[in-house]
């Protein structure tokens, strides 16, 4: 399941959004509702209306749409990574997020005070990942003092190591995010990712806006956009006071509050689509009377990994693949029809599943 950790100064609109998300009608589904599985985490499913297109074709009761668990990091403020705040009590979770959302706020209000006294979006989001590189900073620090001897005493893997924090330092130190695939080969990759390092997840940068500016922007929202094009990164316009008030209407309802605004979605749906993706990822889709599921996976993914997702079993077993893609399955509607005009075709181990497929997998026990 994708795990995306919310960050954010106090005051900003990340309790408002992460309460918007989790008590949304995704998150209240029969299949994943919302649950506290530890404080301050929740699971939502990912909008697919291809699901509930299938559902009627396939004669089943059962939807399953794929999840993404959202963490909230509470009271991050300057000094965190040195214990200011509530903030490194959670830093720990986020370590195996797979993204970090930052949620900025890009709105005036007199009522709500912010931190700094002062609104600059650009200045909280130096701030967050400066915090979020101390904490990194410590980590490597600490693996340092484990390796040195090790090091010193010519053991390849410590040497490797420590080379490797002798290159991600400079990185921390001037508080940037730091581009693994770019910055290491394959097998330095895998000690990178042993540390856990905070800086190493992708982000997009949450823009908080007022209703008003929800269409339009603001100069906030441009410098933060400026910011996140720099860094290579997303950036996504949100209005949690929106949001939140979706909360409490019933689907048609929403849908009509928000053609009303002249949105064609959610801010929730933007953000978890941009999260999917900044992370490369995509979904297949098995379909019967059983239930009617999709499964994330990589772009790039091969049929035998794609069924592994299920079941090791499935990988481990793997003959061939049944596919037919999402346009073909519902304009023939539904398998008998799609495989008597040819549509569904076997595939084998080096078959590239894309988004959409609909699969069966064959396998031996």
């Amino acid at each position: 399941m994708l795990k995306c950790g919310i960050v954010g100064l106090p005051n900003v609109g990340k309790s408002t959004l992460f309460n918007a998300l989790t008590t949304s009608d995704n998150a209240q589904s029969a299949n994943y509702p919302f649950c506290t599985i530890e404080p301050n985490v929740g699971v939502v499913n990912v909008p697919d209306e291809r699901l509930y297109v299938l559902q009627p074709m396939v004669k089943t009761d059962n939807v399953v749409p794929a999840a993404i668990q959202f963490v909230d990091i509470a009271g991050l403020v300057k000094g965190a990574s040195k214990g200011e705040g509530l903030g490194n009590q959670f830093l720990a979770n986020i370590r195996e997020c797979d993204a970090i959302i930052q949620v900025v706020r890009c709105f005036d209000d007199p009522n709500t005070i912010h931190v700094a006294g002062r609104i600059d979006p650009v200045d909280d989001i130096e701030t967050i990942n400066t915090e979020l590189a101390l904490a990194d900073i410590q980590t490597l620090e600490n693996r340092l003092k484990k390796i040195t001897k090790t090091a010193k005493s010519g053991d390849k893997e410590a040497v490797l190591e420590n080379s490797i924090i002798e290159r991600i330092m400079p990185y921390l130190e001037q508080g940037h995010f730091i581009n693994v695939p770019e910055l290491f080969d394959e097998e330095e990759q895998k000690i990178v990712k042993s540390f856990f390092l905070l800086m190493t997840k992708p982000v997009i940068y949450c823009a908080n806006v007022s209703e008003n500016d929800l269409l339009t922007g603001n100069d906030y929202v441009e410098k933060v956009k400026e910011y996140a094009d720099k860094q290579g990164t997303k950036t996504v316009v949100i209005s949690a006071q929106i949001e939140s008030e979706l909360v409490s209407l019933g689907k048609e309802e929403a849908k009509t509050y928000l053609q009303d605004l002249g949105v064609e979605t959610s801010g929730i749906d933007k953000m978890i689509k941009s999260a999917y993706d900044l992370l490369g990822l995509q979904t297949y889709i098995t379909a019967g009377e059983k239930e009617v599921k999709a499964w994330t996976i990589k772009k790039g993914t091969k049929a035998p990994q794609a069924a592994g997702v299920i079941h090791t079993d499935f990988e481990k077993g793997f003959i061939k693949a049944e596919v037919v893609s999402y346009e073909d399955f519902v304009n023939s509607g539904g398998w008998v029809q799609a495989r008597e005009k040819g549509l569904a075709r076997l595939e084998g181990k080096d078959y590239i599943v894309q988004d959409g497929d609909i699969m069966v997998f064959r396998f031996n026990n």
